[in-house]
């Protein structure tokens, strides 16, 4: 099944075999979300989703409207009830998210410099409770270099490949810049595909670029 974050829907929604549609979270405590940008499902069902507002700050990226919200935050939804929980509420945009290999970490990007030149354009790492339900600490964990990060993905040794405007920057599990791989335009995602998880797909502002690695993506749910 596909969980997908809809801007203009202003909903994370399920997407069955057969093509139909379910709402999975649109509200929270009775309130618009924003409009939910990255998602990741953990193995115990439960689907984690940022919320920026990028999708309302104008009509280039949806509809333009008022956050309902008044604040953009990181939300957990419980695959058993449903419930959804605010975990993460101090930041000023977050954007991509990726679990660690045992799912004892959280990282999320904040992309808050694009609203002022003082706020953040790094990714920060949180601890995740041994109930999976709560995350605590949220240090920063790098930095970027070029522009911004976006969406990132994790590889079986536990660095991180994620966007930025000059292309892929690659992180050491300790936040050690360790490499890039540079494409001509800006880059918003990236995926590893393939049979063996090795092909590294690229999303730029106009063009899907895919590149072979000598490493491959780490399982995800």
């Amino acid at each position: 099944r596909l969980i997908t974050c809809e801007h203009s829907g202003r909903r994370v929604s399920r997407t069955e075999p057969d093509g139909s549609v379910t709402t999975v979270a649109d509200k929270w405590r009775g309130k618009r979300l924003n409009s939910p940008n990255d998602v990741v499902v953990r193995s115990d069902g439960s689907i984690w989703f940022t919320d920026p507002a990028y999708g309302i700050d104008s009509d280039y990226e949806g509809d333009h409207a008022e956050s309902e919200i008044g604040a953009c935050n990181v939300y957990r939804i419980d695959p058993g009830t449903g419930e959804i929980d605010a975990v993460i509420t101090d930041m000023v945009r977050p954007n991509g998210l990726a679990f660690s290999l045992d799912e004892s970490l959280l990282y999320v990007a904040d992309t808050g410099r694009t609203h002022g030149a003082k706020n953040p354009a790094h990714i920060r790492v949180f601890n995740v409770g041994k109930a999976g339900k709560k995350v605590s600490g949220g240090k920063v964990f790098a930095d970027c270099t070029a522009g911004l990060f976006d969406g990132f993905r994790l590889d079986e040794s536990g660095r991180i490949w994620t966007s930025a405007a000059d292309g892929i920057h690659c992180y050491d599990p300790d936040g050690t810049l360790i490499g890039k791989v540079k494409v001509p335009e800006v880059v918003a995602n990236c995926v590893f595909g393939g049979a063996k998880r090795n092909r590294l797909y690229i999303c730029g502002t106009t063009s899907l670029y895919v590149v072979w690695l000598m490493v491959n993506g780490a399982k995800t749910y």
